[in-house]
C-alpha cells in the first residue's frame, strides 16, 4: 500500500489569541487573593513565560503537606508553561520570619540551616517539574558589604514597615519588635529584585511581605510582581497552621505509615480543606474514616509510589486494629557495655531531639516490649535487650541488637 502525505493545510498569519482572562481564572483557581485585581491577564498578554517566585526558609529538616499546597499551585503554573524560581531563604532564615508570630522566632545556627537546605530542593521536586524550576539560595545576594545594606535600607520607611498587622498588635501589646524582624520584609522583597518576579506565591499569611516586594521591586526600577496568595492548611489538630514548631505537620519525606497513621488522626472538621487544599476534590461527609483512609492512601503514593497507601493502611490495622506488631521492624545496633541512655537513643534512631525525647517519655509514649518506660529513669542496663522492640508513639518502631 502506497502512503500519500497529507497536503498542508494553510495557516493563517494571525494565530488564534489565548483568552488570558480564562487562563488567569484557571491559574487562580483556589486562590484567596490575586493582587492587583486584573494584572495576571496582562500578564499572560503578553505571551512570555513568567518568572514565577516561591521562597522558603530552611527552619525544619522537611517540607510538609502545607508547603504542598502552594508548590502544586507552582506545578500548575510549570504546566501551563512558566518558570519557577524557588528560592531557599538560607540567609532570611538567619533573621527568621516574623509572620503570624508574637514573639521573635529562635535564630538557628549556620550548621542547622545548611542541613535543611540540603532536604528542601530535592524535597521539592517531589511536587516540581525538575526542568523548569530555577532553585537559588538568597545568600547568594544577601551577604551583602554594609554600603550595599545601608543602600538598600534607605529605599524603606519604617512607618511603612510598621504597617504590618504583626509589628502593630506587638506594639500594641508593648512586646519588642526586635531590629532584626523589621529587616526581613526588605530583605525578601529583594529577593524579588535579584530573580526578576513577575509573580510571587505565598500563603495568605505573607500576604504584607509579598505587597512590599512590589515596593522594594519599584524602587530599582523594576515592573512590580503579581502577588497571590493561597490558603493555608491546618494541622493535624484541624486548628492551628501545619508547622513542625507544633508538632502538628505531615513531611512528605516521612515514612508512608507515618503519613497514613497522622492523616487518620486529622479531626472530621478539617477533612473539606485537606482534600481540596491539596487537590483530592471533595470528601465523602457521610464516611469521614472512609475519606480519611482515601486521603492517607492517596497521599502515601503521591510520594512514595504505587503500592505505598496499601501498605501504609494495612500497617495502620495490623496496630490500631489487631494489636499486632509490624511484620517487620528495622534492626539497629547498640553497644553492649553500660547503660543504654534513652534520649540519646530516641535522638539517634528516631530522628528526635533529646528534649523532644524526654516530652515523650514523661508523657509515657515510649515502651520496649509493650512496656511503658519510666521517665525517671533515663539509663537502662542493656541486659536482656538484645531483641526487645522500642515502640516511639503508636507507629514507630525499632528492634534493639547488642553489639557483638
Amino acid at each position: 500500500m502506497t502512503t500519500v502525505a497529507a497536503k498542508p493545510v494553510a495557516q493563517s498569519s494571525i494565530g488564534p489569541v489565548p483568552d488570558s482572562k480564562a487562563q488567569a481564572g484557571r491559574l487562580a483557581a483556589n486562590a484567596v487573593d490575586v493582587l492587583p485585581e486584573g494584572a495576571l491577564p496582562k500578564q499572560l498578554d503578553s505571551g512570555r513565560p513568567l518568572r514565577v517566585k516561591f521562597g522558603i526558609d530552611p527552619t525544619a529538616p522537611d517540607i510538609h503537606l502545607g508547603h504542598v499546597v502552594v508548590l502544586s499551585k507552582l506545578r500548575e503554573f510549570q504546566d501551563a508553561g512558566h518558570s519557577v524560581v524557588l528560592i531557599i531563604g538560607d540567609f532570611t532564615a538567619r533573621i527568621g520570619d516574623p509572620s503570624g508570630r508574637s514573639s521573635q522566632r529562635p535564630m538557628l545556627s549556620e550548621e542547622q540551616i545548611a542541613a535543611n537546605a540540603a532536604t528542601f530542593s530535592e524535597q521539592a521536586f517531589k511536587v516540581l517539574d525538575r526542568d523548569r524550576t530555577e532553585v537559588r539560595f538568597n545568600s547568594e545576594w544577601l551577604a551583602m558589604p554594609a554600603e550595599g545594606l545601608l543602600g538598600l535600607l534607605g529605599r524603606v520607611t519604617v512607618a511603612r514597615l510598621l504597617e504590618r498587622e504583626d509589628f502593630r498588635n506587638r506594639i500594641a501589646e508593648q512586646a519588642p519588635i526586635s531590629a532584626l524582624e523589621l529587616l526581613y520584609p526588605v530583605m525578601q522583597g529583594y529577593d524579588s529584585v535579584e530573580v526578576k518576579a513577575d509573580l510571587e506565591l505565598g500563603g495568605t499569611d505573607q500576604t504584607f511581605n509579598l505587597l512590599f516586594a512590589r515596593d522594594i521591586q519599584e524602587s530599582f526600577g523594576q515592573p512590580p510582581q503579581t502577588v497571590m496568595t493561597l490558603p493555608i492548611l491546618p494541622g493535624t489538630d484541624g486548628v492551628r497552621r501545619m508547622s513542625k514548631s507544633f508538632d502538628n505537620y505531615i513531611g512528605v519525606a516521612e515514612p508512608p505509615q507515618e503519613i497514613f497513621g497522622k492523616l487518620m488522626r486529622i479531626p472530621d472538621t478539617a477533612l473539606g480543606d485537606y482534600y481540596r487544599l491539596l487537590g483530592e476534590g471533595e470528601p465523602d461527609a457521610a464516611e469521614p474514616n472512609a475519606a480519611k483512609r482515601a486521603l492517607g492512601r492517596r497521599i502515601a503514593e503521591r510520594f512514595h509510589g504505587p503500592g505505598a497507601g496499601d501498605e501504609a493502611e494495612e500497617h495502620f490495622d495490623r496496630l490500631h486494629k489487631h494489636h499486632e506488631l509490624p511484620e517487620e521492624i528495622e534492626e539497629t545496633t547498640v553497644p553492649a557495655n553500660g547503660p543504654l541512655h534513652l534520649p540519646a537513643l530516641l535522638a539517634d534512631e528516631f530522628g528526635l531531639s533529646r528534649s523532644e525525647a524526654r516530652r515523650l517519655l514523661e508523657q509515657g509514649g515510649v515502651k520496649i516490649d509493650g512496656r511503658v518506660l519510666d521517665a525517671a529513669n533515663l539509663d537502662l542496663p542493656t541486659e536482656g535487650l538484645d531483641g526487645a522492640v522500642v515502640q516511639v508513639g503508636k507507629r514507630r518502631h525499632k528492634r534493639l541488637r547488642l553489639a557483638r
